[in-house]
C-alpha cells in the first residue's frame, strides 16, 4: 500500500513556487499516466528519490563479510537463516530540495551454502534469498513522501575458489591443515526476480542483473587473521523504470577489510570496514550526478552453539557518506551444518 501526499517541483517552479500536488489514493492511473508523460521534466526529482530508497539494494550489496576465503572441509552443506534491522537517514545532492529522509528495514534471509572441491582446490557454492519489510519517509518541498512496501528480494548466486593456499581436504585431512596465506577469488551473480511493479517508483527488488567479481587474500598470524578484498558490481539496465523508462547505473568498486581474533572453543570475532565509490545513475541517457563514495565500519561475533549449529551476531554503520546512505544495521544469522563426515 502506497499512500503519498506530495508536492512535485520542477527547479525553475521551486524558484517561482508554483507547487503541483499528487493525491495519488484519489486517482491513481492517472496520477502513474502523468508521471510516465512527464519524466523528462521530473529527471531530477524521480532519481534523487530512487537514491532514497536504493539503501536496500545498497546495504545487500556492501555485506561486510569476514572469512570469506576461509578454507572449509569439502562436502560440508550449511543452511543459514538470519534476521536484521536497519534504520537511518540519508545525505543527497543540497540542491535538490529532499530533506529528512529516514527508512526502516526489517530483512530476513534464507540461505544454503556447500564446500567443494574444485581440481582439488577449495570451494564454495552460496544461493540467497532475501525478504524485507522496508518503510521509508522523507520531505519534499514541505510535504511528507512516505512509503511501505514488502516482497521477496532478488535472489543470489555465488561461485568461490581458494587459488591458492587452501587445498580441498576432508574432515579428517582438515584436523593438519593450518592457514598461512590464502588468496581466493569469487564471482556472484544477482538475478531481477524479487518484487517489482513497473508503475511503483519504490520496489523491494531492483528489475536488472549484476556482476561482481572479487579478489580476496587472507594472512593468519597466530590467533589474528587479517584479510582484504577488492570487487566491482556491474549492472544490466532497468528498462521498465516507471513504466516504460531506462535506468542505467554505472559499475560500484569497493575494497573491505577485516581483522579476526581467534578464541578457544571456536569463538571468534572481528573488526569490518569497507569502502566503496561509484554508481552514477542515468534515466533515459540523463545523468543524474549521484555517484556514491561511502565507508562503512562493523563488527562480527560468531559463537558455535553445537557441533552442527553456530549463530553469528553482527553490526555496521555509516562513517563517512558523500551520498546514498548513512544507516546503522543489527543483525543475527543462526547455521546448520551437515554431511561431509560430520
Amino acid at each position: 500500500m502506497l499512500y503519498m501526499k506530495t508536492k512535485i517541483v520542477t527547479p525553475k517552479e521551486v524558484v517561482a513556487h508554483r507547487p503541483f500536488f499528487v493525491e495519488q489514493q484519489k486517482d491513481v492511473a492517472r496520477t502513474t499516466a502523468y508521471a510516465y508523460c512527464t519524466l523528462p521534466r521530473f529527471v531530477w526529482f524521480f532519481s534523487s528519490l530512487a537514491g532514497f530508497f536504493a539503501i536496500l539494494a545498497v546495504a545487500q550489496a556492501q555485506d561486510l563479510e569476514p572469512r570469506a576465503y576461509a578454507n572449509t572441509p569439502v562436502g560440508l552443506n550449511f543452511l543459514i537463516v538470519g534476521y536484521s534491522y536497519s534504520q537511518g537517514g540519508l545525505s543527497t545532492d543540497p540542491s535538490i530540495p529532499l530533506q529528512n529522509a529516514k527508512l526502516q528495514t526489517n530483512s530476513s534471509v534464507f540461505a544454503y551454502a556447500r564446500s567443494l572441491d574444485v581440481f582439488g582446490l577449495s570451494g564454495k557454492f552460496d544461493v540467497i534469498q532475501p525478504t524485507s519489510w522496508l518503510a521509508g519517509s522523507a520531505t519534499l518541498a514541505g510535504q511528507s513522501v512516505d512509503r511501505t512496501t514488502s516482497g521477496f528480494g532478488d535472489p543470489r548466486f555465488r561461485f568461490s575458489v581458494n587459488l591458492y593456499g587452501a587445498p580441498a581436504l576432508s574432515l579428517d585431512e582438515f584436523k593438519d591443515y593450518q592457514q598461512d596465506i590464502i588468496i581466493g577469488a569469487s564471482v556472484q551473480v544477482t538475478a531481477p526476480g524479487g518484487e517489482y511493479t513497473p508503475s511503483k517508483l519504490v520496489n523491494i527488488g531492483s528489475n536488472r542483473w549484476s556482476v561482481k567479481p572479487e579478489l580476496g587474500i587472507s594472512k593468519r598470524f597466530g590467533d589474528l587473521t587479517l584479510e582484504l578484498s577488492a570487487d566491482a558490481t556491474f549492472y544490466t539496465d532497468n528498462n521498465e523504470f516507471l513504466g516504460t523508462h531506462t535506468r542505467s547505473q554505472d559499475p560500484i568498486y569497493a575494497l573491505q577489510s577485516h581483522i579476526i581474533y581467534s578464541l578457544p572453543y571456536g569463538i571468534w570475532a572481528a573488526l569490518d570496514g569497507t569502502f566503496y565509490a561509484g554508481g552514477d545513475t542515468t534515466i533515459d541517457g540523463k545523468k543524474s550526478n549521484d555517484m556514491q563514495e561511502n565507508t562503512r565500519i562493523g563488527a562480527t561475533l560468531a559463537l558455535p552453539l553445537s557441533r552442527n549449529y553456530s549463530t553469528k551476531l553482527y553490526w555496521s554503520t555509516g562513517v563517512v557518506t558523500r551520498f546514498g546512505t548513512s544507516f546503522d544495521t543489527v543483525g543475527i544469522l543462526f547455521q546448520y551444518r551437515f554431511g561431509g563426515g560430520i
